[in-house]
């Protein structure tokens, strides 16, 4: 395992993921999609798929 091998609790329930507990490429892609990864997210918020930076803000303003 390298270091930017997830050594947290994976939260994607997105099957055919190839960077599945590879965190550094995780956020990389995610990144150039203007997205965050699953594991900002509740297991709730994460299975809409939706990993939009404006939803998360709307998640974190609707507690």
């Amino acid at each position: 395992m390298n270091e930017c091998d997830s050594q947290i609790e994976y939260s994607c329930t997105y099957e055919p993921c190839s960077r599945k507990r590879k965190c550094c490429e995780c956020i990389a892609y995610h990144r150039s999609q203007e997205e965050l990864p699953a594991c900002y997210f509740t297991q709730e918020e994460e299975r809409t798929y939706d990993r939009s930076i404006e939803y998360f803000i709307r998640c974190r303003q609707n507690r």
